[in-house]
């Protein structure tokens, strides 16, 4: 959970971008703060990238361009989340020390010309990063547009992993605190497999490229570490912050969208004092609404259920998918209202002004090339008067769900290790069918860490939790105890911290809570299907095994495990079960199942029939608001009652949301 308790950066609920005036000529900036407050602007990133422009030569500083747009928002009322410009070191660093660039795995040295050309183990990018910090921190921490600091950009985005000799060493410096001795980690690595055994830490190395499959247990190791390593710069940057301006916050844009895992942000959220988000939508995926309430609930368990900032997200297309589609018309306004529902207090977008030049030049921004008279730019302006018709929202919190589902980063890593049974499990892929049924049933849900505590839940789901962290089995049996629904899916509890196998029978670490014991996985071949004696229809996976201690509520009937259980349930006196599900299930199969569990704990949507649109209830000290999102071509009704916030209007018990609009409900 983030550590500030302070004042949110601005009253009302933050709008805003990434800006970067330092792109355009100086007599812009007028028009763009002029611009800013028609749009309803409460709050900019500024320096993110600025490094090279504050500092062109190594000591020699060029803060008259940073004073003079900090003097400008201040003077209109708009305030800074202030950048420390570490994503982009200056050539002239990269130049005079060229070995902290990283390495790939195939010793290939990366060049400068790009961002995040650094490795993260690099004595030298830490020594300038803080360096850099510090001055700035000293000259700007109390002008009066300050109001957050902004560490770096996207860690690991680009540079996530490097091979080079400074993060051997360091690796092997950060393996020597982990394991008590060199045959410790023979034991934990398995190393005796394939000969691998080491004689001491000095003869280790990154998992570079090799003749074939790497050792497993290094693997895991190492993206451990690396992810450690970038803790340990947000903390470093963060302490020189602290030191020189305890009274502002601290920040990070954290990338929790698509598959990125190259941190575990549950190490680095108690670092901050505001979570903060870069989401951006797959615009070719048909459900991408859903998967952006999939990852603005997993920020929100990060936080603890606190308010967090979406630090960027895009007005329309972006620039870096191969096909970069432009959002459809008010799809910008439901995706900003979809995170203010799930919990943003705040909502930036990248940029302010799209860029003329550049790699990111063909990135939507709030102000296009178009310029003020698009169609975009009134979106825009639209959507910064709704945000300040929503103000009174901001400091309450997401409604705490009945529902509960576990995400585990380590896990993440360690299911996708290469020499897996099937290429077709991807660890998050449950997740989001299991995420995506409670999304269409209308029903609230906690994503939350796989550590957390689970105190209040009626339903646990815990898909694919392939590497269980200590202690979960337990507290997911405590759930049950208790009278509470708990589902836990294939390829959970299967390996020890270290990638070692549970022996005994899958799943190791759960076969006790769910009464079964798995003898073989049986994958399906490519495209592959089975179906179940309920109906249900099966992908990529099943099992053979028996239920000794649980009910067979499904068998497979054909396939490569036909006869054998394929869901399960074993109850407990008091109501409660554990459900273990060992297939794939197709969508519709898999909504009938959560139907089921759902129905098992009384648990029901937020509203009667919500009928094709998302609900999600925030509520505070002063009352609580009832978000409807509609994201379909057609007008839905919602049977729920209250003034809508956005139009104003009183909306009355079965009125319409009409089609891909929002509806935000006071007192619902």
């Amino acid at each position: 959970m983030s550590r500030w308790t302070g004042r949110w950066p601005t009253d009302g609920i933050a709008f805003g971008a990434d800006y970067n005036p330092e792109q355009w000529p100086e007599e812009v900036w007028p028009d763009d703060v002029a611009l800013m407050q028609e749009a309803g602007v409460t709050l900019v990133s500024l320096g993110i990238f600025s490094w090279g422009e504050l500092e062109p030569e190594e000591g020699r500083f060029e803060f008259g361009w940073l004073d003079r747009i900090l003097d400008l928002l201040h003077e209109a009322g708009i305030g800074v989340d202030l950048a420390t410009p570490s994503a982009a070191p200056p050539v002239w660093l990269h130049l005079a020390h060229p070995e902290m660039l990283p390495v790939d795995a195939d010793g290939q040295r990366f060049t400068h010309g790009s961002r995040e050309s650094w490795c993260v183990s690099s004595p030298v990018i830490r020594h300038h990063a803080t360096r850099i910090a510090r001055v700035i921190a000293e000259r700007y921490g109390h002008h009066p547009a300050v109001k957050m600091w902004h560490v770096s950009n996207e860690l690991a985005c680009h540079n996530g992993r490097c091979y080079c000799d400074v993060s051997a060493a360091a690796f092997r410096d950060w393996l020597g605190k982990q394991y008590t001795d060199i045959e410790a980690l023979n034991l934990a690595w398995g190393t005796a497999f394939w000969g691998q055994r080491y004689a001491s830490f000095e003869q280790i190395l990154p998992p570079r490229r090799t003749t074939t499959i790497p050792n497993p247990g290094q693997r895991l190791a190492f993206e451990r570490f690396s992810s450690d390593a970038f803790v340990d710069h947000l903390e470093a940057e963060a302490a020189v912050l602290r030191e020189v301006t305890p009274h502002l916050p601290v920040t990070t844009n954290y990338m929790v969208m698509g598959d990125f895992h190259q941190i575990d942000y549950t190490q680095t959220t108690p670092l901050l004092d505001i979570v903060s988000n870069d989401h951006y939508l797959g615009a070719e995926d048909p459900r991408r609404f859903a998967e952006l309430a999939f990852s603005a609930d997993r920020v929100r368990g990060l936080a603890g259920g606190k308010p967090w900032l979406l630090m960027e997200h895009s007005t329309s297309a972006v620039n870096w998918q191969p096909r970069n589609l432009a959002k459809q018309p008010g799809e910008m306004v439901r995706n900003a209202l979809q995170h203010v529902a799930r919990g943003a207090d705040g909502v930036l977008f990248f940029q302010w002004r799209q860029s003329r030049a550049g790699a990111e030049k063909y990135h939507s921004g709030m102000v296009p090339h178009a310029g003020r008279d698009s169609e975009l730019f009134r979106d825009v302006v639209g959507l910064g008067a709704t945000l300040g018709r929503l103000a009174e929202v901001r400091g309450s919190t997401v409604e705490k769900a009945r529902v509960a589902l576990l995400w585990d980063v380590p896990s993440w890593w360690a299911s996708e290790l290469e020499a897996h049974p099937s290429v077709d499990v991807r660890y998050l892929d449950v997740a989001r069918d299991l995420h995506g049924a409670l999304f269409d049933a209308g029903v609230a849900v906690d994503v939350l860490p796989a550590t957390s505590d689970l105190a209040g839940y009626d339903v646990v789901l815990v898909p694919t939790l392939y590497l269980a962290p200590p202690g979960v089995a337990a507290r997911l049996a405590e759930v049950v105890a208790r009278g509470g629904q708990v589902v836990v899916t294939y390829f959970s509890g299967i390996v020890d911290e270290h990638d070692r196998v549970l022996l005994g029978g899958y799943p190791g670490a759960f076969r006790d809570l769910l009464g079964v014991r798995v003898e073989e996985f049986a994958p399906l071949a490519a495209g592959g299907s089975v179906s179940l004696s309920d109906g249900s229809t099966g992908t990529v996976w099943t099992e053979r095994f028996t239920a000794d201690d649980a009910e067979v509520l499904a068998s497979y009937d054909d396939g490569p495990s036909a006869g054998r259980p394929a869901l399960t349930r074993r109850s407990v006196p008091g109501g409660g079960a554990a459900w273990y599900l060992s297939t794939r299930l197709d969508a519709p199969s898999m909504a009938t199942l959560v139907a089921k569990v759902l129905t098992a704990a009384d648990v029901t949507p937020l509203v009667p029939r919500p009928g094709g649109l998302e609900i999600v209830r925030r509520v505070g000290e002063s009352g609580s608001w009832l978000f409807a999102i509609n994201h379909t071509d057609g007008d839905l009704p919602l049977l729920a009652e209250g003034t809508d916030l956005v139009t104003g209007a009183p909306h009355g018990l079965g009125a319409s949301v009409p089609a891909g609009s929002v509806v935000v409900l006071r007192g619902a």
